[in-house]
């Protein structure tokens, strides 16, 4: 199976003080970069979801956030630090005192006061324990999401392989009718030079220049090199480097084909194998 380094998941795990969320977004990259936005309630599980994105994706610059929502039914409501409340009001009064300048001293002012409200604190343990539900079910579906889009990747990249064999089997179809040209051309123009020139020499040079422009080889290797892609997406995996290995070596022939056409059809033929492995490349840049 295929998989694409782009892709979105979320999950939610309830448990009765609340409900943790967990939103996964993955991008290419050439390595596997996890980064984590994460409450300091959560930053002991750190290391657990880490490990959880090793076991799990191979590459990909991957974001995860977890973000927790209180139960206010279950929640044990709100607490007052009596002992700063009162040493607040105490300095306000004494402030108060012989200034007219200070009004009387308002309640509400008082519980706006930093730790003077403390709310009650979720069971950090078990608050942990839902959040890495969250997380695992939120990391399944990614997987699962970034194996959709690599198989949408891998039809992609097929039709493009079935397009490079067919321009293969055309060219040679007619790279026949070429060498033929090709040799009638290269008869013409020595046959005024055969009385100055060694006849034997000439001959032997005419099949250095035919040589040069048999493209037999690169059609060969250009087909095995799309038998070795067709073979890797079947075996799937983590195979996003050596499909992008493989497109240079295709890449590699198809400039040769080029540097040796000895007809329009034929540069053409070369110039559509470019576009065809580039665009296979751009995709093959978010396999995993």
């Amino acid at each position: 199976m295929i998989f694409s380094m782009t892709a979105f998941a979320r999950a939610t795990s309830d448990s009765p003080q609340g409900s943790v969320t967990c939103e996964i977004r993955s991008v290419n990259s050439r390595y596997l970069e996890p980064h984590f936005k994460l409450s300091e309630a959560l930053r002991a599980i750190e290391g657990p979801l880490r490990e959880k994105l090793r076991q799990q994706l191979g590459r990909g610059k991957v974001e995860i956030a977890l973000r927790y929502q209180a139960n206010l039914q279950q929640s044990e409501g709100i607490s007052v630090n009596q002992t700063l409340a009162q040493q607040l009001l105490e300095s306000a009064s004494t402030l108060s005192r012989g200034n007219d300048a200070v009004g009387s001293i308002d309640p509400l002012d008082i519980l706006r006061w930093p730790g003077v409200i403390q709310e009650a604190k979720p069971d950090e343990e078990a608050l942990q324990t839902t959040a890495l539900t969250a997380a695992a079910d939120a990391i399944a579906d990614l997987k699962a999401a970034r194996a959709r889009e690599g198989e949408v990747l891998a039809g992609f990249i097929e039709q493009r392989l079935a397009a490079i064999s067919d321009i293969c089997d055309d060219v040679e179809t007619i790279l026949p009718d070429i060498m033929t040209h090709q040799r009638q051309r290269l008869e013409s123009r020595l046959a005024e030079l055969s009385e100055q020139f060694d006849s034997e020499r000439v001959e032997q040079e005419m099949v250095i220049l035919l040589q040069r422009a048999d493209v037999d080889e690169e059609l060969d290797r250009l087909r095995t090199h799309v038998s070795e892609v067709r073979r890797v997406l079947k075996k799937g995996g983590h195979c996003g480097r050596r499909l992008d290995f493989l497109m240079q070596e295709l890449n590699r022939e198809a400039n040769t084909l080029s540097s040796k056409s000895q007809a329009a059809s034929t540069t053409s033929n070369a110039v559509e194998l470019k576009v065809l492995i580039e665009q296979m490349r751009e995709q093959i840049q978010n396999i995993e």
